[in-house]
C-alpha cells in the first residue's frame, strides 16, 4: 500500500523545544492546555524586518502566548553579512548558523520563521542601494508570497522608512512590507503565484513598532501602547524572561540578554489600513464567527472547561470529535490551521511517541541504512498502527498499541542513488550578485526544506485516521551529554577535496606548488576505477587510478602546479574531479562535504565545489616575526603565512613589553576590541612597544561592545562611530599618495 498524501504535524507554537542536537521535548499539561485555548483563537501577526536579531522577541511571545495568535517572523535575509562572534565562518555559512539561530529562537518564543531570498550584502547606507542590490520585484514578490500563505491580520515592522532606521536594509524592509501590503491584495501582482494555492490576502492593517537603538533616535511613543511585560503562571515565566531566552539564541552575534520581569511597554504608529486606537489586534474577530462557524467555538469552550491537568487523555475523545466537525467545514485556511493545531494536541494528550533513528550520521546514495522504528502507547488510548512507509518501503502493521508497551523494529533501506544530497536549499543554485535563486516556489519563505528522509506513520486514534511525519534522525549517547538527536545527512559515495585553499605565487620566483587532491570514500567502493581530472590556467591534466577503498578510507594524489602555468594570468581556481565507474556505468563527483558544529545548533551539513585559487604577484615583505591577536571570525593569520611571514598568536598573557619586543610587528584582528575586553587595559603596553620602534596594526572595530567604545586605540584621539562607506563603485583618492604606507614594501594601487 503506497501513500501519497503527506501531513506534516508540527510542532507546538507554546513549547519551548529543544534544538535538534538535543534530547526530543516534552510537553506537560499547562502546555496543552494553554493550546486547547489557542483553538478558540481565529488571528495572526507577522513581524518582518531584515536580518535575524532584528526581531522584537518580547512582541513576539507575547502575540503567541498572551493573544495566543499564530505568529510569525519574516527575516528579509540570513544574516549572512556580519561578523561571527563564535568562529570562522562567513557569509553564506553564517548565514547558515543564524538561520537555526533564528529556528532555536522562534522555538522558545512560539512564532514561526521565515526568510526571503535576499542576501545579507553588509550595511547599506540608502534604501535605494539595498533594493537595488536585492532586485526589489524579485524580494518583493517573496514578501508578497509569505503574506498570502500565512494571511497575517496585522503585518508589524520593526524600522522606520526613512534614515531613522539606521541603515538601508532596515529601511528597505519595511518599504518592502508596506508595499506588499497592498500588492499581495491585489489579484494583478505575482498572478503566477496563484498557481501554487495562495489567493490575494489584505491584512487589517500595518504598523510600525516603534524603538530606541540608542545610536538612533526615534519616538518612544505611538498612537498604542501595550504592555508585553505579563507574567504567565502556567509557563512559570513572564514573557520578558521567555524574550530573553528567545533573543539569547542568537550567539552568533553575543546577543544574550538578561532576563526581564516587571511591565514592559512597546508603542506603534499607523502605517496603512485600518487604523487602531488602543491594541495591535483591534476590531479584529478572533472567534470562529469570522468564517461562520460558531459552532466550534462552543465545543472548544467545552473542551477547555472539561480539561483534566491531570489526565490530558480524556480530552483525546472530545478532540477528535472537534476535528470531524471541522473536517465538514468547506475548505479554507482556519479549518486547516485548525486541524493542524488539534492533530498536535491529540498526540500531546495521548502521550504517543514516534521515532525512526539510525546509528549513522550519514545516509551514503546508493548505500544502504539500517533504520529503528518505535512507537509506545504511553497512556493506552485507542490507538492502533496502520503501517510504516519510507522511500516507497511499506510496512502493514495493523497493530493495537498496548499500554506502555514498546513497538521496535527495523528496516534496512537502501539509498537510491537519485535522491539529492543534503544541501541548504537556496544554495542549491549559483547565487545573484544581491540574492539567493530558488526554483521550488513552495520553498520560498521556509527556513529550511524538509528533510530527506522521512517516515509516514498511520494511525487510527478513536476511528480516525491520521498521518504523522518524522525525520529519521541519527541517534547516539554522548558519554557527557546523554542521549543526543541530530539530522541525518544524505552524502554522495564519495567526496574529493584541494589543499591548500590558495597559492599565493610570486612573479620574480620559479619554485613550483603541489596541489593534493584527497579522494574519500563514503561507502565501499570496491573494484572501481577513477579518472581524477586537474584543471589549472586552462590547462587539463588528468589521472587514471584502480579505486579500493572501504568506507572511510582516503587516497591522494599529487598535482604539480608550475609557476609558468600561470604565468600570465594574475587570477585563476584550480578545478579538480573524479569520475568514477563500476564496470557498468560512470558518474561524476566534485562535491566536498562541510560540517558546522555548535552545541546550541543542530549539525549543519553542506556541500562546496573545491576549488584552489592561484594568485600571482609582485609580492615583497618587510620583516618577518608577526605577533597576533585574535579577532572574530578571523582568517588572516593564515594569509599573513602564506605571505612568508612567521605568525604567534599572542594571549592575554603575552601583551607584555618584553614578549612583544621580539615583534616586527603586532597587529589586533577584526573586532579584537570588541570581544577582548582586556585589550583596554593593555593600551598601555601596546603604546610603549610603538614607542620603542614597533609597528601595531589595529583592524576594523564597531562601537558596540567592550573595549573599543572606551579605549584610546590609536596614536591620536577619535571616537569610533557607525557611519561607513559603502558604495563599492566610489572613486578612491589617496590624499598622501606619497606616504610609505601605500608605498613599502608593495606599492598599493586605486
Amino acid at each position: 500500500m503506497k501513500f501519497t498524501i503527506v501531513i506534516l504535524i508540527g510542532l507546538s507554537s507554546f513549547l519551548p523545544l529543544a534544538g535538534s542536537a538535543q534530547s526530543p521535548p516534552s510537553q506537560n499539561s499547562a502546555d496543552i492546555y494553554l493550546q486547547i485555548r489557542k483553538l478558540n483563537v481565529l488571528g495572526s501577526a507577522l513581524y518582518i524586518a531584515a536580518h535575524p536579531d532584528d526581531e522584537n522577541t518580547s512582541l513576539l511571545t507575547w502575540f503567541s502566548k498572551e493573544r495566543l495568535f499564530r505568529t510569525g517572523y519574516l527575516s528579509l535575509t540570513r544574516g549572512d553579512g556580519g561578523q561571527n562572534l563564535i568562529g570562522d565562518e562567513q557569509g553564506t555559512e553564517l548565514g547558515m548558523i543564524r538561520t537555526q539561530e533564528l529556528m532555536a529562537a522562534r522555538r522558545m518564543d512560539g512564532a514561526e520563521q521565515f526568510f526571503s531570498r535576499a542576501f545579507d550584502f553588509g550595511f547599506s547606507k540608502s534604501t535605494e542601494e539595498a533594493l537595488a542590490i536585492w532586485n526589489k520585484e524579485k524580494i518583493l514578490s517573496d514578501v508578497v508570497w509569505v503574506i498570502r500563505k500565512f494571511q497575517p491580520d496585522i503585518i508589524i515592522t520593526r524600522f522606520p522608512e526613512d534614515k531613522r532606521a539606521g541603515h538601508g536594509q532596515h529601511s528597505a524592509s519595511s518599504t518592502l512590507a508596506r508595499e506588499a501590503f497592498h500588492a499581495a491584495a491585489d489579484p494583478l501582482r505575482f498572478p503566477e503565484q496563484f498557481n501554487y494555492g495562495v489567493k490575494p490576502w489584505q491584512a487589517k492593517r500595518i504598523i510600525w513598532n516603534n524603538y530606541n537603538f540608542g545610536y538612533t533616535k526615534t519616538d518612544s511613543v505611538g498612537e498604542i501602547r501595550i504592555n508585553v511585560g505579563s507574567f504567565n503562571p502556567l509557563l512559570g515565566k513572564g514573557y520578558g524572561e521567555i524574550a530573553a531566552g528567545s533573543r539569547s539564541q542568537h550567539k552568533s552575534q553575543g546577543n544574550g540578554s538578561s532576563a526581564f520581569r516587571g511591565s514592559q511597554f512597546e508603542f506603534f504608529s499607523h502605517v496603512d489600513g485600518s487604523k487602531a486606537l488602543h491594541l495591535p489586534d483591534e476590531d479584529i474577530d478572533r472567534s470562529w464567527k469570522r468564517i461562520g462557524a460558531e459552532k466550534m467555538g462552543g465545543m472548544i469552550d467545552q473542551l477547555i472547561k472539561n480539561y483534566s491537568l491531570e489526565a490530558p487523555e480524556l480530552s483525546i475523545s472530545p478532540l477528535v470529535a472537534l476535528y470531524k466537525a471541522i473536517s465538514l467545514l468547506p475548505d479554507g485556511y482556519w479549518p486547516a490551521q485548525k486541524k493542524r493545531e488539534i492533530r498536535n494536541i491529540i498526540l500531546a494528550c495521548s502521550g504517543l511517541w514516534l521515532e525512526a533513528f539510525t546509528d549513522r550520521p550519514m545516509a551514503v546514495q546508493g548505500d544502504s541504512l539500517p533504520v529503528n522504528l518505535s512507537i509506545n502507547n504511553r497512556h493506552g488510548q485507542a490507538i492502533s498502527i496502520q503501517s510504516v512507509s519510507i522511500l516507497g518501503l511499506d510496512t502493514m502493521l495493523n497493530t493495537d498499541l498496548q499500554q506502555n508497551i514498546n513497538l521496535n523494529f527495523s528496516r534496512m533501506l537502501a539509498v537510491p542513488d537519485s535522491i539529492p544530497v543534503s544541501e541548504p536549499y537556496w544554495l542549491e543554485q549559483p547565487m545573484s550578485p544581491g540574492s539567493f535563486e530558488v526554483n521550488d516556489q513552495a520553498l520560498i519563505g521556509a527556513p529550511e526544506a524538509p528533510a530527506r528522509l522521512r517516515v509516514l506513520f498511520s494511525l487510527d486514534i478513536n476511528g480516525e485516521r491520521f498521518l504523522v511525519e518524522k525525520p529519521v534522525m541519527y541517534k547516539y549517547t554522548d558519554p557527557v551529554k546523554g542521549e543526543l538527536y541530530q539530522p541525518i545527512a544524505v552524502v554522495p559515495p564519495v567526496n574529493i577535496s584541494t589543499e591548500p585553499e590558495m597559492i599565493l605565487a610570486k612573479k620574480n620566483e620559479t619554485a613550483s606548488k603541489t596541489v593534493v587532491v584527497t579522494v574519500s570514500a563514503n561507502r565501499n567502493l570496491k573494484a572501481y576505477s577513477a579518472v581524477i581530472t586537474f584543471v589549472s590556467a586552462g590547462q587539463r591534466f588528468t589521472k587514471s587510478d584502480s579505486l579500493n577503498l572501504s568506507k572511510g578510507e582516503s587516497k591522494r594524489y599529487f598535482f604539480p602546479v608550475k609557476s609558468e602555468i600561470g604565468k600570465n594570468i594574475e587570477q585563476d581556481s584550480i578545478r579538480t574531479s573524479i569520475v568514477l565507474n563500476d564496470g557498468k556505468n560512470n558518474a561524476a563527483y566534485d562535491l566536498n562535504m562541510r560540517v558546522i558544529r555548535y552545541d546550541h545548533i543542530p549539525d549543519i551539513y553542506y556541500f562546496k565545489k573545491d576549488l584552489v585559487r592561484l594568485t600571482n604577484t609582485h609580492l615583497k615583505i618587510a620583516g618577518r616575526k608577526i605577533g597576533y591577536i585574535e579577532g572574530a571570525g578571523d582568517k588572516m593569520p593564515d594569509a599573513l603565512i602564506r605571505m612568508g611571514y612567521e605568525v604567534t598568536i599572542l594571549r592575554e598573557k603575552d601583551i607584555s613589553l618584553d614578549k612583544l619586543s621580539r615583534f616586527d610587528a603586532v597587529i589586533t584582528g577584526i573586532r579584537a576590541y570588541n570581544i577582548h575586553p582586556y585589550l583596554s587595559e593593555k593600551n598601555e603596553v601596546l603604546k610603549a612597544y610603538i614607542k620603542n620602534g614597533g609597528n601595531l596594526v589595529v583592524q576594523y572595530n564597531t562601537a558596540m561592545q567592550a573595549a573599543a567604545s572606551r579605549s584610546s586605540i590609536g596614536p591620536y584621539p577619535f571616537t569610533i562611530s557607525r557611519n561607513r562607506v559603502t558604495d563599492e563603485h566610489a572613486p578612491v583618492k589617496f590624499l598622501l599618495p606619497a606616504h610609505p604606507v601605500f608605498n613599502y614594501p608593495n606599492k598599493i594601487a586605486m
